[in-house]
Protein backbone atom coordinates (compact mmCIF):
# COMPACT_ATOMS: atom_id res chain seq x y z
CA UNK A 1 0.00 0.00 0.00
CA UNK A 2 1.45 3.38 -1.07
CA UNK A 3 1.80 6.28 1.34
CA UNK A 4 -0.93 8.30 -0.39
CA UNK A 5 -3.45 5.44 -0.27
CA UNK A 6 -2.61 4.85 3.38
CA UNK A 7 -3.23 8.54 4.17
CA UNK A 8 -6.61 8.70 2.38
CA UNK A 9 -7.94 5.25 3.36
CA UNK A 10 -10.15 6.64 6.14
CA UNK A 11 -11.78 9.28 3.95
CA UNK A 12 -12.34 6.70 1.16
CA UNK A 13 -14.03 4.45 3.73
CA UNK A 14 -16.48 7.23 4.64
CA UNK A 15 -17.40 7.60 0.97
CA UNK A 16 -17.68 3.80 0.63
CA UNK A 17 -19.86 3.65 3.75
CA UNK A 18 -22.20 6.29 2.32
CA UNK A 19 -22.57 4.36 -0.95
CA UNK A 20 -23.72 1.17 0.80
CA UNK A 21 -27.44 1.43 1.42
CA UNK A 22 -28.27 -1.80 3.26
CA UNK A 23 -25.39 -1.76 5.73
CA UNK A 24 -24.18 -5.18 4.56
CA UNK A 25 -20.63 -4.00 3.93
CA UNK A 26 -20.93 -4.41 0.12
CA UNK A 27 -21.32 -1.73 -2.58
CA UNK A 28 -22.28 -2.24 -6.19
CA UNK A 29 -19.55 -1.91 -8.79
CA UNK A 30 -21.49 0.74 -10.71
CA UNK A 31 -21.27 3.14 -7.75
CA UNK A 32 -17.65 2.29 -7.10
CA UNK A 33 -16.78 2.99 -10.74
CA UNK A 34 -17.95 6.60 -10.34
CA UNK A 35 -15.92 7.06 -7.13
CA UNK A 36 -12.87 5.41 -8.72
CA UNK A 37 -13.11 7.57 -11.83
CA UNK A 38 -13.19 10.77 -9.73
CA UNK A 39 -10.18 9.68 -7.66
CA UNK A 40 -8.25 8.60 -10.78
CA UNK A 41 -9.00 11.92 -12.55
CA UNK A 42 -7.38 13.82 -9.68
CA UNK A 43 -4.27 11.67 -10.21
CA UNK A 44 -4.30 12.25 -13.99
CA UNK A 45 -5.38 8.67 -14.66
CA UNK A 46 -8.22 7.73 -16.97
CA UNK A 47 -10.16 4.55 -17.70
CA UNK A 48 -8.93 2.63 -14.62
CA UNK A 49 -12.50 2.28 -13.35
CA UNK A 50 -13.37 -0.06 -16.25
CA UNK A 51 -11.21 -2.75 -14.66
CA UNK A 52 -13.79 -3.14 -11.89
CA UNK A 53 -16.03 -5.06 -14.30
CA UNK A 54 -13.42 -7.81 -14.60
CA UNK A 55 -12.24 -7.65 -10.97
CA UNK A 56 -13.78 -10.59 -9.14
CA UNK A 57 -16.93 -12.24 -10.40
CA UNK A 58 -19.33 -10.68 -7.89
CA UNK A 59 -21.48 -7.62 -8.67
CA UNK A 60 -20.54 -6.07 -5.34
CA UNK A 61 -17.30 -5.54 -3.40
CA UNK A 62 -16.52 -5.10 0.26
CA UNK A 63 -14.15 -2.38 1.41
CA UNK A 64 -11.16 -4.69 1.69
CA UNK A 65 -11.54 -5.85 -1.93
CA UNK A 66 -12.08 -2.28 -3.15
CA UNK A 67 -9.04 -1.02 -1.24
CA UNK A 68 -6.93 -3.77 -2.79
CA UNK A 69 -8.14 -2.79 -6.28
CA UNK A 70 -7.27 0.87 -5.67
CA UNK A 71 -3.79 -0.09 -4.49
CA UNK A 72 -3.12 -2.34 -7.49
CA UNK A 73 -4.78 -0.40 -10.33
CA UNK A 74 -4.82 3.28 -9.28
CA UNK A 75 -2.26 4.30 -6.66
CA UNK A 76 0.42 1.90 -7.89
CA UNK A 77 0.80 4.15 -10.97
CA UNK A 78 2.18 6.96 -8.80
CA UNK A 79 5.86 7.33 -8.14
CA UNK A 80 7.10 6.23 -4.74
CA UNK A 81 9.30 9.36 -4.57
CA UNK A 82 6.58 11.99 -4.68
CA UNK A 83 7.57 15.18 -2.84
CA UNK A 84 5.72 15.93 0.36
CA UNK A 85 4.02 19.06 -1.08
CA UNK A 86 2.58 17.13 -4.03
CA UNK A 87 1.58 14.28 -1.78
CA UNK A 88 -0.30 16.72 0.47
CA UNK A 89 -1.99 18.29 -2.59
CA UNK A 90 -3.24 14.88 -3.83
CA UNK A 91 -4.45 14.02 -0.35
CA UNK A 92 -6.43 17.28 -0.11
CA UNK A 93 -8.16 16.71 -3.47
CA UNK A 94 -9.09 13.09 -2.67
CA UNK A 95 -10.46 14.12 0.72
CA UNK A 96 -12.59 16.77 -0.98
CA UNK A 97 -14.08 14.20 -3.36
CA UNK A 98 -14.83 11.80 -0.51
CA UNK A 99 -16.34 14.62 1.53
CA UNK A 100 -18.66 15.53 -1.35
CA UNK A 101 -19.95 11.95 -1.28
CA UNK A 102 -20.42 11.59 2.49
CA UNK A 103 -21.00 15.14 3.80
CA UNK A 104 -24.80 14.60 3.92
CA UNK A 105 -24.31 11.90 6.55
CA UNK A 106 -22.83 14.53 8.89
CA UNK A 107 -25.34 17.36 8.39
CA UNK A 108 -25.21 19.67 11.39
CA UNK A 109 -28.58 20.30 13.04
CA UNK A 110 -27.34 23.45 14.79
CA UNK A 111 -25.48 26.58 13.84
CA UNK A 112 -22.38 26.02 15.93
CA UNK A 113 -20.21 24.98 12.95
CA UNK A 114 -20.22 26.08 9.38
CA UNK A 115 -19.69 23.71 6.47
CA UNK A 116 -15.99 24.52 6.15
CA UNK A 117 -15.36 23.85 9.86
CA UNK A 118 -17.06 20.44 9.65
CA UNK A 119 -14.96 19.58 6.58
CA UNK A 120 -11.79 20.58 8.43
CA UNK A 121 -12.82 18.45 11.42
CA UNK A 122 -13.51 15.60 8.98
CA UNK A 123 -9.97 15.75 7.63
CA UNK A 124 -8.55 16.01 11.14
CA UNK A 125 -10.62 13.00 12.18
CA UNK A 126 -9.50 10.95 9.14
CA UNK A 127 -5.84 11.73 9.81
CA UNK A 128 -5.97 10.81 13.51
CA UNK A 129 -8.45 7.89 13.31
CA UNK A 130 -7.81 4.20 12.63
CA UNK A 131 -9.59 1.66 10.45
CA UNK A 132 -11.04 -1.27 12.44
CA UNK A 133 -12.41 -4.58 11.20
CA UNK A 134 -15.53 -5.99 12.85
CA UNK A 135 -14.71 -9.12 14.87
CA UNK A 136 -18.10 -10.67 14.07
CA UNK A 137 -18.23 -9.86 10.35
CA UNK A 138 -15.09 -9.68 8.18
CA UNK A 139 -16.95 -7.57 5.60
CA UNK A 140 -17.73 -4.77 8.04
CA UNK A 141 -15.21 -2.00 8.69
CA UNK A 142 -15.38 1.20 10.70
CA UNK A 143 -13.18 4.25 11.27
CA UNK A 144 -12.83 5.45 14.86
CA UNK A 145 -10.58 7.83 16.74
CA UNK A 146 -8.96 6.93 20.01
CA UNK A 147 -10.11 9.02 23.03
CA UNK A 148 -6.56 10.24 23.67
CA UNK A 149 -6.39 11.67 20.12
CA UNK A 150 -9.79 13.31 20.52
CA UNK A 151 -8.57 14.78 23.81
CA UNK A 152 -5.69 16.49 21.95
CA UNK A 153 -8.18 18.26 19.65
CA UNK A 154 -10.37 19.23 22.62
CA UNK A 155 -7.39 20.74 24.46
CA UNK A 156 -6.27 22.74 21.44
CA UNK A 157 -9.79 24.06 20.80
CA UNK A 158 -10.25 25.09 24.42
CA UNK A 159 -6.85 26.81 24.45
CA UNK A 160 -7.68 28.61 21.20
CA UNK A 161 -10.95 29.82 22.76
CA UNK A 162 -9.06 31.11 25.77
CA UNK A 163 -10.57 28.51 28.12
CA UNK A 164 -8.75 26.39 30.68
CA UNK A 165 -8.98 22.68 29.99
CA UNK A 166 -8.10 21.81 33.58
CA UNK A 167 -11.44 23.23 34.72
CA UNK A 168 -13.40 20.98 32.35
CA UNK A 169 -13.96 17.81 34.35
CA UNK A 170 -16.52 16.46 31.88
CA UNK A 171 -13.69 15.53 29.49
CA UNK A 172 -11.74 13.57 32.07
CA UNK A 173 -13.43 10.36 30.94
CA UNK A 174 -11.43 10.58 27.70
CA UNK A 175 -8.26 9.93 29.71
CA UNK A 176 -9.59 6.69 31.19
CA UNK A 177 -11.80 5.38 28.37
CA UNK A 178 -10.65 2.95 25.70
CA UNK A 179 -13.84 3.18 23.63
CA UNK A 180 -12.99 4.74 20.27
CA UNK A 181 -15.31 7.37 18.77
CA UNK A 182 -16.92 7.60 15.35
CA UNK A 183 -17.04 10.92 13.51
CA UNK A 184 -20.56 11.82 14.74
CA UNK A 185 -19.48 11.19 18.33
CA UNK A 186 -16.30 13.15 17.72
CA UNK A 187 -18.36 16.13 16.51
CA UNK A 188 -20.67 15.84 19.50
CA UNK A 189 -17.90 16.22 22.09
CA UNK A 190 -16.61 19.31 20.26
CA UNK A 191 -19.90 21.20 20.60
CA UNK A 192 -19.17 23.61 23.44
CA UNK A 193 -22.75 24.81 23.83
CA UNK A 194 -22.39 26.17 27.36
CA UNK A 195 -19.60 28.68 26.70
CA UNK A 196 -21.71 31.83 26.60
CA UNK A 197 -18.80 33.85 27.93
CA UNK A 198 -17.03 33.48 24.56
CA UNK A 199 -17.90 36.44 22.36
CA UNK A 200 -19.07 35.57 18.84
CA UNK A 201 -18.89 31.89 19.66
CA UNK A 202 -19.44 30.49 16.12
CA UNK A 203 -16.78 32.67 14.52
CA UNK A 204 -14.37 32.01 17.37
CA UNK A 205 -14.70 28.24 17.29
CA UNK A 206 -14.53 28.12 13.48
CA UNK A 207 -11.36 30.20 13.60
CA UNK A 208 -9.97 27.89 16.29
CA UNK A 209 -10.78 24.87 14.14
CA UNK A 210 -9.04 26.58 11.21
CA UNK A 211 -5.89 27.02 13.32
CA UNK A 212 -5.95 23.38 14.34
CA UNK A 213 -6.52 22.43 10.71
CA UNK A 214 -3.47 24.42 9.66
CA UNK A 215 -1.40 22.76 12.37
CA UNK A 216 -2.52 19.16 11.93
CA UNK A 217 -3.49 18.85 8.27
CA UNK A 218 -1.39 21.49 6.55
CA UNK A 219 1.42 20.43 8.87
CA UNK A 220 2.26 23.98 9.93
CA UNK A 221 5.16 23.60 12.35
CA UNK A 222 5.17 27.25 13.34
CA UNK A 223 3.84 30.57 12.18
CA UNK A 224 4.41 34.16 13.22
CA UNK A 225 6.08 37.44 12.35
CA UNK A 226 9.77 37.57 11.45
CA UNK A 227 12.11 40.06 9.83
CA UNK A 228 13.72 39.25 6.49
CA UNK A 229 16.59 41.06 4.83
CA UNK A 230 15.86 41.92 1.20
CA UNK A 231 18.07 41.30 -1.80
CA UNK A 232 17.80 44.69 -3.50
CA UNK A 233 17.47 46.81 -0.40
CA UNK A 234 19.53 45.23 2.42
CA UNK A 235 17.06 46.26 5.09
CA UNK A 236 14.91 44.14 7.36
CA UNK A 237 11.20 44.05 6.60
CA UNK A 238 8.59 42.30 8.72
CA UNK A 239 6.56 39.46 7.17
CA UNK A 240 4.17 36.81 8.44
CA UNK A 241 5.93 33.44 8.03
CA UNK A 242 4.30 30.00 7.84
CA UNK A 243 6.67 27.06 8.32
CA UNK A 244 5.90 23.61 6.94
CA UNK A 245 8.24 20.59 6.68
CA UNK A 246 8.89 21.19 3.00
CA UNK A 247 8.68 24.99 2.69
CA UNK A 248 8.79 28.32 4.46
CA UNK A 249 6.18 30.73 3.08
CA UNK A 250 5.82 34.39 4.04
CA UNK A 251 3.03 36.96 3.59
CA UNK A 252 2.76 40.68 4.19
CA UNK A 253 0.09 40.09 6.84
CA UNK A 254 -1.43 37.05 8.52
CA UNK A 255 -4.79 37.77 6.82
CA UNK A 256 -3.33 38.00 3.35
CA UNK A 257 -3.77 35.17 0.87
CA UNK A 258 -1.18 36.40 -1.59
CA UNK A 259 2.19 34.77 -1.10
CA UNK A 260 5.15 37.13 -1.07
CA UNK A 261 7.70 34.37 -1.33
CA UNK A 262 8.48 30.71 -0.63
CA UNK A 263 11.68 29.04 0.48
CA UNK A 264 11.74 25.34 -0.47
CA UNK A 265 13.39 23.41 2.38
CA UNK A 266 15.48 20.31 2.00
CA UNK A 267 18.10 18.38 3.92
CA UNK A 268 20.92 20.69 2.67
CA UNK A 269 19.64 23.66 4.66
CA UNK A 270 21.25 24.68 7.94
CA UNK A 271 20.12 27.17 10.58
CA UNK A 272 22.77 29.31 12.25
CA UNK A 273 22.28 32.05 14.86
CA UNK A 274 24.00 35.35 14.05
CA UNK A 275 26.28 36.90 16.65
CA UNK A 276 26.71 40.67 16.75
CA UNK A 277 30.29 41.76 16.03
CA UNK A 278 29.93 44.88 18.16
CA UNK A 279 28.86 42.97 21.26
CA UNK A 280 25.80 45.17 21.77
CA UNK A 281 22.28 43.88 22.20
CA UNK A 282 20.48 44.53 18.93
CA UNK A 283 16.80 45.22 18.47
CA UNK A 284 16.47 42.31 15.99
CA UNK A 285 17.69 38.88 17.03
CA UNK A 286 19.16 37.57 13.77
CA UNK A 287 19.71 34.06 12.44
CA UNK A 288 20.49 32.71 8.98
CA UNK A 289 19.10 29.93 6.84
CA UNK A 290 21.91 28.57 4.65
CA UNK A 291 21.82 26.10 1.73
CA UNK A 292 24.96 25.91 -0.44
CA UNK A 293 25.59 29.35 -1.88
CA UNK A 294 22.18 30.70 -0.87
CA UNK A 295 21.74 32.49 2.44
CA UNK A 296 18.51 33.85 3.92
CA UNK A 297 18.97 36.26 6.80
CA UNK A 298 16.03 36.39 9.22
CA UNK A 299 15.37 38.04 12.55
CA UNK A 300 13.01 37.86 15.53
CA UNK A 301 11.75 40.35 18.07
CA UNK A 302 13.47 38.70 21.03
CA UNK A 303 15.90 35.94 21.91
CA UNK A 304 13.18 33.48 22.99
CA UNK A 305 11.32 33.78 19.70
CA UNK A 306 14.57 33.30 17.80
CA UNK A 307 15.28 30.08 19.69
CA UNK A 308 11.77 28.82 18.97
CA UNK A 309 12.12 29.53 15.24
CA UNK A 310 15.56 27.92 15.07
CA UNK A 311 14.21 24.76 16.73
CA UNK A 312 11.14 24.75 14.44
CA UNK A 313 13.27 25.22 11.31
CA UNK A 314 15.57 22.38 12.29
CA UNK A 315 12.52 20.15 12.83
CA UNK A 316 11.05 21.16 9.44
CA UNK A 317 14.36 20.47 7.67
CA UNK A 318 14.47 17.04 9.29
CA UNK A 319 11.02 16.14 7.94
CA UNK A 320 11.47 17.83 4.55
CA UNK A 321 12.71 14.64 2.88
CA UNK A 322 10.21 12.31 4.56
CA UNK A 323 7.16 10.72 3.02
CA UNK A 324 4.94 11.81 5.90
CA UNK A 325 4.57 15.14 7.61
CA UNK A 326 5.47 16.02 11.16
CA UNK A 327 1.93 15.78 12.57
CA UNK A 328 1.12 12.48 10.85
CA UNK A 329 4.39 11.08 12.08
CA UNK A 330 3.48 12.24 15.60
CA UNK A 331 0.08 10.53 15.26
CA UNK A 332 1.79 7.33 14.13
CA UNK A 333 4.23 7.50 17.04
CA UNK A 334 1.37 7.98 19.50
CA UNK A 335 -0.44 5.05 17.89
CA UNK A 336 2.66 2.86 18.20
CA UNK A 337 3.00 3.94 21.82
CA UNK A 338 -0.64 3.00 22.49
CA UNK A 339 -0.15 -0.36 20.79
CA UNK A 340 2.99 -0.91 22.84
CA UNK A 341 1.14 -0.02 26.03
CA UNK A 342 -1.76 -2.27 24.99
CA UNK A 343 0.65 -5.14 24.39
CA UNK A 344 2.25 -4.47 27.75
CA UNK A 345 -1.16 -4.45 29.43
CA UNK A 346 -2.09 -7.64 27.61
CA UNK A 347 1.18 -9.26 28.68
CA UNK A 348 0.61 -8.06 32.24
CA UNK A 349 -2.92 -9.47 32.13
CA UNK A 350 -1.58 -12.75 30.81
CA UNK A 351 1.09 -12.81 33.51
CA UNK A 352 -1.54 -11.90 36.09
CA UNK A 353 -3.86 -14.64 34.83
CA UNK A 354 -0.97 -17.13 34.84
CA UNK A 355 -0.06 -16.05 38.36
CA UNK A 356 -3.69 -16.36 39.48
CA UNK A 357 -3.96 -19.77 37.85
CA UNK A 358 -0.74 -20.88 39.54
CA UNK A 359 -2.01 -19.45 42.82
CA UNK A 360 -5.27 -21.35 42.41
CA UNK A 361 -3.39 -24.53 41.57
CA UNK A 362 -1.19 -23.96 44.63
CA UNK A 363 -4.28 -23.44 46.78
CA UNK A 364 -5.80 -26.62 45.39
CA UNK A 365 -2.56 -28.49 46.10
CA UNK A 366 -2.48 -27.04 49.62
CA UNK A 367 -6.08 -28.11 50.16
CA UNK A 368 -5.27 -31.56 48.84
CA UNK A 369 -2.21 -31.77 51.07
CA UNK A 370 -4.29 -30.57 54.01
CA UNK A 371 -6.93 -33.22 53.31
CA UNK A 372 -4.18 -35.83 52.88
CA UNK A 373 -2.61 -34.74 56.18
CA UNK A 374 -6.00 -34.94 57.93
CA UNK A 375 -6.59 -38.36 56.37
CA UNK A 376 -3.11 -39.49 57.46
CA UNK A 377 -3.76 -38.22 60.99
CA UNK A 378 -7.12 -39.98 61.04
CA UNK A 379 -5.49 -43.16 59.74
CA UNK A 380 -2.72 -42.83 62.34
CA UNK A 381 -5.35 -42.49 65.05
CA UNK A 382 -7.08 -45.58 63.69
CA UNK A 383 -3.77 -47.46 63.65
CA UNK A 384 -3.09 -46.30 67.19
CA UNK A 385 -6.52 -47.50 68.29
CA UNK A 386 -5.91 -50.84 66.53
CA UNK A 387 -2.50 -51.07 68.23
CA UNK A 388 -4.07 -50.39 71.61
CA UNK A 389 -6.73 -53.00 70.88
CA UNK A 390 -4.03 -55.49 69.84
CA UNK A 391 -2.09 -54.77 73.03
CA UNK A 392 -5.24 -55.33 75.05
CA UNK A 393 -5.88 -58.60 73.23
CA UNK A 394 -2.27 -59.70 73.73
CA UNK A 395 -2.61 -58.97 77.44
CA UNK A 396 -5.84 -60.96 77.54
CA UNK A 397 -4.15 -63.82 75.70
CA UNK A 398 -1.27 -63.73 78.19
CA UNK A 399 -3.78 -64.01 81.01
CA UNK A 400 -5.48 -66.91 79.25
CA UNK A 401 -2.10 -68.53 78.72
CA UNK A 402 -1.27 -68.27 82.42
CA UNK A 403 -4.65 -69.76 83.31
CA UNK A 404 -4.15 -72.61 80.88
CA UNK A 405 -0.65 -73.28 82.21
CA UNK A 406 -2.05 -73.40 85.71
CA UNK A 407 -4.77 -75.77 84.59
CA UNK A 408 -2.15 -77.95 82.88
CA UNK A 409 -0.07 -78.12 86.05
CA UNK A 410 -3.17 -79.12 87.98
CA UNK A 411 -3.87 -81.89 85.48
CA UNK A 412 -0.25 -83.12 85.68
CA UNK A 413 -0.52 -83.19 89.44
CA UNK A 414 -3.77 -85.11 89.14
CA UNK A 415 -2.03 -87.66 86.89
CA UNK A 416 0.76 -88.04 89.42
CA UNK A 417 -1.77 -88.57 92.19
CA UNK A 418 -3.51 -91.13 89.99
CA UNK A 419 -0.24 -92.98 89.46
CA UNK A 420 0.31 -93.07 93.21
CA UNK A 421 -3.16 -94.44 93.66
CA UNK A 422 -2.49 -97.10 91.04
CA UNK A 423 0.71 -98.12 92.80
CA UNK A 424 -1.12 -98.44 96.07
CA UNK A 425 -3.83 -100.49 94.37
CA UNK A 426 -1.18 -102.80 92.87
CA UNK A 427 0.40 -103.28 96.24
CA UNK A 428 -2.96 -104.03 97.81
CA UNK A 429 -3.75 -106.51 95.04
CA UNK A 430 -0.39 -108.22 95.56
CA UNK A 431 -1.12 -108.59 99.25
CA UNK A 432 -4.69 -109.71 98.73
CA UNK A 433 -4.14 -112.25 95.99
CA UNK A 434 -5.73 -114.88 98.15
CA UNK A 435 -9.06 -113.21 97.93
CA UNK A 436 -9.15 -113.77 94.19
CA UNK A 437 -12.83 -114.32 93.66
CA UNK A 438 -13.89 -111.28 95.51
CA UNK A 439 -10.95 -109.37 94.09
CA UNK A 440 -11.86 -110.44 90.54
CA UNK A 441 -15.22 -108.89 91.06
CA UNK A 442 -13.46 -105.80 92.33
CA UNK A 443 -11.03 -106.10 89.39
CA UNK A 444 -13.88 -106.00 86.93
CA UNK A 445 -15.24 -102.93 88.59
CA UNK A 446 -11.77 -101.43 88.73
CA UNK A 447 -11.23 -102.31 85.10
CA UNK A 448 -14.40 -100.53 84.15
CA UNK A 449 -13.25 -97.58 86.17
CA UNK A 450 -9.85 -97.72 84.41
CA UNK A 451 -11.44 -97.82 80.97
CA UNK A 452 -13.53 -94.89 81.93
CA UNK A 453 -10.45 -93.14 83.19
CA UNK A 454 -8.54 -93.90 79.97
CA UNK A 455 -11.39 -92.57 77.93
CA UNK A 456 -11.33 -89.48 80.05
CA UNK A 457 -7.55 -89.23 79.55
CA UNK A 458 -7.95 -89.57 75.80
CA UNK A 459 -10.70 -87.03 75.91
CA UNK A 460 -8.51 -84.82 78.08
CA UNK A 461 -5.64 -85.10 75.59
CA UNK A 462 -8.03 -84.23 72.79
CA UNK A 463 -9.25 -81.29 74.82
CA UNK A 464 -5.66 -80.33 75.49
CA UNK A 465 -5.05 -80.16 71.73
CA UNK A 466 -8.19 -78.16 71.36
CA UNK A 467 -6.98 -75.90 74.16
CA UNK A 468 -3.72 -75.35 72.30
CA UNK A 469 -5.65 -74.28 69.18
CA UNK A 470 -7.91 -72.20 71.34
CA UNK A 471 -4.76 -70.60 72.74
CA UNK A 472 -4.09 -69.14 69.24
CA UNK A 473 -7.63 -67.95 69.14
CA UNK A 474 -8.06 -67.39 72.88
CA UNK A 475 -10.17 -64.28 72.63
CA UNK A 476 -13.02 -66.09 70.90
CA UNK A 477 -12.90 -69.35 72.89
CA UNK A 478 -12.08 -68.10 76.37
CA UNK A 479 -15.58 -68.76 77.59
CA UNK A 480 -15.49 -72.30 76.25
CA UNK A 481 -12.13 -72.95 77.94
CA UNK A 482 -13.50 -71.73 81.21
CA UNK A 483 -16.44 -74.10 80.84
CA UNK A 484 -14.06 -76.95 80.02
CA UNK A 485 -11.94 -76.08 83.03
CA UNK A 486 -14.99 -76.20 85.29
CA UNK A 487 -15.99 -79.51 83.79
CA UNK A 488 -12.50 -80.92 84.37
CA UNK A 489 -12.60 -79.63 87.92
CA UNK A 490 -15.83 -81.57 88.46
CA UNK A 491 -14.36 -84.68 86.92
CA UNK A 492 -11.20 -84.32 89.00
CA UNK A 493 -13.30 -83.96 92.06
CA UNK A 494 -15.19 -87.12 91.17
CA UNK A 495 -11.88 -88.89 90.58
CA UNK A 496 -10.61 -87.79 93.93
CA UNK A 497 -13.82 -88.93 95.53
CA UNK A 498 -13.41 -92.26 93.83
CA UNK A 499 -9.82 -92.48 95.01
CA UNK A 500 -10.94 -91.64 98.52
CA UNK A 501 -13.66 -94.28 98.25
CA UNK A 502 -11.11 -96.75 96.96
CA UNK A 503 -8.83 -96.01 99.90
CA UNK A 504 -11.73 -96.53 102.25
CA UNK A 505 -12.57 -99.83 100.54
CA UNK A 506 -8.92 -100.76 100.78
CA UNK A 507 -8.98 -100.22 104.55
CA UNK A 508 -12.12 -102.26 104.86
CA UNK A 509 -10.63 -105.02 102.75
CA UNK A 510 -7.41 -105.00 104.78
CA UNK A 511 -9.37 -105.16 107.95
CA UNK A 512 -11.41 -108.06 106.70
CA UNK A 513 -8.27 -109.80 105.46
CA UNK A 514 -6.63 -109.41 108.80
CA UNK A 515 -9.73 -110.73 110.44
CA UNK A 516 -9.98 -113.70 108.13
CA UNK A 517 -6.26 -114.43 107.75
CA UNK A 518 -6.19 -117.62 109.91
CA UNK A 519 -8.88 -119.21 107.82
CA UNK A 520 -6.89 -118.99 104.61
CA UNK A 521 -3.96 -120.99 103.72
CA UNK A 522 -1.02 -119.80 101.87
CA UNK A 523 -1.80 -119.08 98.23
CA UNK A 524 -0.19 -121.28 95.65
CA UNK A 525 2.69 -119.97 93.55
CA UNK A 526 0.68 -119.70 90.39
CA UNK A 527 -1.68 -117.29 92.10
CA UNK A 528 1.24 -115.16 93.24
CA UNK A 529 2.64 -115.10 89.70
CA UNK A 530 -0.77 -114.25 88.34
CA UNK A 531 -1.14 -111.41 90.81
CA UNK A 532 2.25 -110.08 89.87
CA UNK A 533 1.27 -110.22 86.22
CA UNK A 534 -1.77 -108.14 86.99
CA UNK A 535 0.32 -105.59 88.76
CA UNK A 536 2.79 -105.45 85.88
CA UNK A 537 0.01 -104.95 83.39
CA UNK A 538 -1.00 -101.78 85.22
CA UNK A 539 -4.47 -103.09 85.81
CA UNK A 540 -6.22 -103.09 89.15
CA UNK A 541 -6.09 -106.37 91.03
CA UNK A 542 -9.27 -107.56 92.56
CA UNK A 543 -8.82 -109.77 95.57
CA UNK A 544 -11.51 -112.28 96.25
CA UNK A 545 -12.88 -111.94 99.71
CA UNK A 546 -14.62 -114.98 101.13
CA UNK A 547 -18.13 -114.50 102.15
Amino acid sequence: MTTLLKNVTNSIWHAFNTLQQDGSGFVGKSKLKVLTANIATLLDLYGVERGLDHYRSTPTLNFDHYLYYLGQEVFSSLSAELPLSLLRNYETKIDEVCWLVCHKDFHMNDAYYNEEAVYQLFRIFCMMADLYNDDLDDNQFTVKIHPSEALIVVKQLLNSLGLDYNNEEKYDYLKKSDDSLEFNEFLEILRFKDYDKVNDYVASICEAIGDIYQTLIMDVVKKGYLFRRGYVLPTFREYFFVLQPCELTYYKHHTDREVCGTIALNSRFMVKPSISSSGKIERIQKFTLVSGDRTFELGAQDHKTRLQWISALQLAITYSTGREGFQRDAVNRRKQQRELEARKRQEEEQLRSIHLRQLQETNVQLEQEKLARLAAESQARQYEAVAREDSRRVAELEDVKLCLEKMLEDEIQAKRDEEIVRALQARVLAEEWEKREELEQLQIEQKNLLELERQKRIEFEHRQQENESRFRDAEQKLRQLEDERKKLDRELKMARQKITLSEENKGIVEAKLQAMAPTYRKAPDFMIRRTQSFVASDRPVVVAVPR
